[in-house]
């Protein structure tokens, strides 16, 4: 027969200078045999992953629903709206500035009323209805609302659903989820104009209606239908979810507990978190880092003009556009799987990023389809930087779950003006070598790098301070010691 183990020591509330869990709620939990805890752990797991697959399929309709514009614009939208001079690029542009306003009020409202289940469906549901709309416009004026509406609904799901899949996972699980997450987008980018091209190849006229107006019709109307699916689906926190027995969410939360040290308070004030966030310097040199990666990262706006130049018809360029994001996606999985396995994010995003810059050199010096074609496979499996940066961030701001939860909504909220200003780095008159698009690129891309490198060396000094702290602790001369509130044994990760 098994015995109890042992409860392991931790520092005193007054150490840590934060609360600490209350050891009898989840005491059941905390004394399971080795065997018991893994048989929980396994089952808990496998039921996550399940349901939380759904939130796959909602990005890839995240994208699509974003993207689309660039599709149509390839069959008559642009003469059908009459849009005269940059007015296409501002359509592009306005999505972001919604998107932006919005991230972190409805971060707050997730985290605070703890219903994830059914605020982000609802906000899925919602987009997918204004996407709609948007096949309905006929002037400038209407479709630049509709860009704007949507962007400012689509702005509760990305941050919602990285908050969350935080709230269950440990950091070191969440590169390959948040990767998982975000091969939706990449899903997106390579399946997405196939979608189009199937409809705006055999739709034109039907009903009367133009084709791009059914790409936006069918795609809203999709959008919709699994919004209903995401909300039979998707659990709320460990502490309050349904679909989960009450062993499964005590060795939730003890997980949860164990990972950082401390309880994952989920009731913080929002505008302690907020400030808590904002006076965080290392906030502010990871949103700069991860919007310089932005800007560079703006050709997937663009990428059926991209492959158009190429030299084939409509379909053709829209069917090329699968191959190198599908590259990507395999590529984002076994790079932070990688990451992951050996806890380090800052090589698992340079390494990409410089590949990705060896992609724009040979799009910018040559028009053959061989090398140009390959430089786009090069360029998109920079996205396995932009996840790793991501779980880069959640390890970074592990606590309290609301200022984690503000961090990434920032992080990700801020790093939008890169495609706010990303949606004017491909005019026209660049094409068809977009040659001084890929040099901001290259100068984005290094900016990023740059930047990331002055964080890593600068965690690798707050670790060194926080083992020093631990030392002391242990001697006996901790007093005064503590290091941003961090409990002991924690490190941040590199």
């Amino acid at each position: 027969m098994s015995t109890k183990p042992e409860l392991a020591k931790v520092p005193s509330k007054e150490q840590q200078g934060i609360e600490q869990i209350d050891e009898r709620a989840l005491e059941p939990a905390a004394y399971m045999s080795d065997e018991e805890r893994k048989a929980v752990e396994r089952k808990l797991k496998w039921k996550l992953d399940v349901r939380f697959s759904i939130l796959i399929v909602i990005y890839i309709l995240n994208y699509i629903d974003r993207n689309n514009v660039s599709a149509a614009r390839t069959k008559g939208l642009e003469e059908d709206l009459g849009l005269q001079g940059r007015e296409y690029d501002t359509l592009l542009s306005i999505l972001y500035v919604g998107y932006i306003l919005m991230q972190i009020p409805s971060n707050f409202v997730v985290q605070y009323t703890g219903r994830p289940s059914i605020f982000l469906p609802a906000a899925v549901f919602v987009w997918g209805g204004i996407s709609v709309a948007t096949g309905g416009t006929h002037s400038f004026g209407p479709a630049l609302a509709t860009r704007f509406l949507l962007g400012f609904v689509e702005a509760a799901f990305f941050p919602g659903a990285l908050m969350v899949l935080a709230s269950w996972y440990k950091r070191s699980e969440l590169g390959v989820r948040f990767t998982g997450l975000y091969c939706g987008s990449l899903i997106s980018n390579a399946f997405g104009p196939l979608i189009a091209a199937g409809i705006l190849g055999t739709m034109e006229g039907k009903g009367g209606v133009r084709a791009w107006r059914w790409l936006f019709y069918i795609e809203g109307a999709l959008t919709m239908f699994f919004a209903l699916v995401l909300a039979a689906m998707l659990p709320d926190f460990p502490h309050n979810s349904r679909g989960f027995s009450k062993r499964e969410l005590e060795v939730a939360q003890l997980r949860m507990t164990e990972d950082v040290g401390a309880k994952d308070e989920t009731k913080v004030s929002n505008w302690k978190a907020l400030r808590m966030a904002l006076l965080d310097y290392k906030l502010w040199v990871m949103a700069l880092a991860f919007t310089s990666m932005t800007v560079g990262l703006s050709f997937n706006q663009f990428f059926p003009q991209i492959t158009s130049t190429l030299g084939y018809g409509n379909t053709e360029s829209l069917l090329l556009c699968a191959p190198p994001f599908a590259f990507a996606a395999i590529c984002a999985f076994a790079v932070s799987m990688h990451s992951d396995r050996v806890q380090e994010r800052y090589l698992h995003i340079c390494i990409p990023l410089c590949i990705g810059i060896i992609g724009f050199i040979i799009a910018m010096t040559t028009s053959s389809f061989g090398p140009r074609y390959f430089s786009l496979f090069l360029m998109a499996q920079s996205y396995s930087g932009f996840v790793c940066f991501l779980a880069w961030v959640s390890s970074t701001f592990a606590r309290p779950a609301m200022t984690r939860s503000v961090s990434l909504a920032f992080v990700n909220a801020f790093s939008q003006l890169g495609n706010v200003s990303g949606a004017y780095v491909y005019p026209k008159q660049w094409a068809p070598s977009y040659k001084y698009s890929f040099a901001i690129a290259i100068g984005t891309f290094a900016a990023c790098m740059i930047i990331s490198t002055f964080h890593r060396f600068d965690l690798q000094r707050l670790n060194k301070k926080l083992a020093a702290r631990d030392e002391a602790r242990k001697n006996g001369e901790g007093e005064g010691l503590s290091v941003e509130d961090y409990p002991a044994g924690f490190r941040f990760v590199l």
